[in-house]
């Protein structure tokens, strides 16, 4: 049985929330940027977090919250992964876990490869953990899909990377990527000494129908070199309250992440840990499946909007997410048309130049807000068009 779509909540509700999402930019503007969504929580999170506030229950976070075991229970119920909860700890969140593991596995200086159009913070945390960005873009595009350049990924290891920080599902583009692509990238890093670590927090988004492998499940090699960073966060609207998990299978990287400086554990939001078990327990499994009900009809509302209002914008419905990744070039609006539609249109949308070059004439749109909101930013962008 199909899902009953879940409703997003109303605007004038949503614009009293505090958050980023809603306190950037003036009221006339709609905010679709920031990877934050419209709908409410999951009833067990809600439950979870009004017993802890009713309880005064926000203290340290304990040396196991639970965070562990959820995880596995989740991964195996999920994706059929096999997680040894001891091969599981918990952080603030995906990109600080992804910075400490690099920092612990590479030296100064150490070259990282990432995938470009991809998530802008990729780059700072490279930088931070003391390791340099090493390019390899996407192949392909919208007509196609778009895939990782294995080749290119051979060339950057055998000439010195150490690194592939990899985005799994792929965000901006919404790309799951194949076993088949995997397994060979972990082949890659095996054979030039290379590890791999993956930020798989859109993984609980893929749509039914998509096959969807976490790094560490791609083959044997993928156990020994990987890492896998992930959160609740991204599909269960909890990233203000903090907490990520960074789970190893192989015991090269289950030493490295146990390694890590006990403050890293630490760093894990009380209330994060505890939105997270709710999130991942099994009482959740159906408001997950509305979600992505509702995602699924964005998407495709969002295809048939600029079909018929900006036919020369172009777009692929991403396979896992709410973010969708349009091409703007056809236009004529330059490399950085985000700011042309926040000015004029009144409508805030990520600069596809923040992803890499790239994503030049690009723009990141969020999906994950009701119907009505998304097509009336699509015909405030197309008047533009008219003028």
């Amino acid at each position: 049985m199909t899902a009953t779509p879940l409703r997003a909540l109303p605007v004038d509700q949503l614009r009293q929330r505090s958050s980023t999402k809603w306190r950037t930019y003036p009221e006339d503007v709609l905010p679709l940027f920031v990877a934050e969504t419209d709908f409410p929580l999951a009833d067990p999170i809600t439950a979870r977090l009004r017993t802890a506030v009713e309880l005064g229950d926000t203290g340290y976070t304990p040396p196991d919250p639970g965070i562990k075991a959820a995880f596995a229970a989740y991964a195996g119920r999920r994706w059929g992964w096999s997680v040894d909860p001891k091969r599981v700890r918990s952080t603030c969140d995906v990109m600080m876990g992804v910075v400490e593991i690099l920092r612990a596995a590479l030296r100064p200086g150490d070259r990282v490869i990432v995938t470009p159009p991809v998530y802008p913070p990729f780059y700072d945390c490279v930088e931070e953990a003391g390791a340099v960005i090493e390019r390899v873009p996407l192949l392909g595009g919208v007509e196609s899909g778009w895939e990782l350049d294995l080749a290119g990924i051979e060339a950057a290891l055998r000439g010195g990377a150490r690194a592939v920080l990899l985005c799994n599902p792929h965000n901006p583009t919404g790309t799951v990527h194949t076993q088949d692509s995997l397994a060979r990238l972990a082949e890659l890093a095996a054979e030039h000494g290379a590890i791999v670590v993956s930020d798989e927090i859109h993984g609980p988004l893929v749509q039914p129908g998509v096959d969807y492998t976490p790094f560490l499940t791609a083959s044997p090699a993928a156990a020994e070199v990987g890492y896998a960073v992930t959160s609740a966060s991204k599909a269960y609207n909890l990233a203000g309250l903090k907490c990520a998990v960074m789970v190893t299978a192989g015991d090269g990287p289950a030493a490295i992440v146990r390694g890590l400086p006990d403050e890293v554990e630490w760093r894990t939001g009380l209330f994060g840990a505890m939105a997270g078990v709710a999130a991942w327990d099994e009482a959740s499994d159906g408001w997950l499946e509305s979600l992505l009900a509702a995602l699924d009809e964005n998407r495709r509302l969002l295809a048939d909007l600029l079909a018929e209002a900006i036919p020369a914008a172009r777009y692929r419905m991403p396979e896992a997410g709410y973010l969708a990744w349009v091409d703007l070039r056809g236009l004529g609006w330059g490399d950085d048309p985000a700011g042309r539609v926040l000015k004029e249109a009144r409508v805030a949308v990520n600069r596809g130049p923040t992803f890499g070059t790239e994503g030049a004439g690009h723009i990141r749109i969020n999906l994950g807000c009701a119907p009505e909101v998304l097509r009336e930013a699509v015909t405030r962008i197309a008047a533009l068009t008219a003028a």
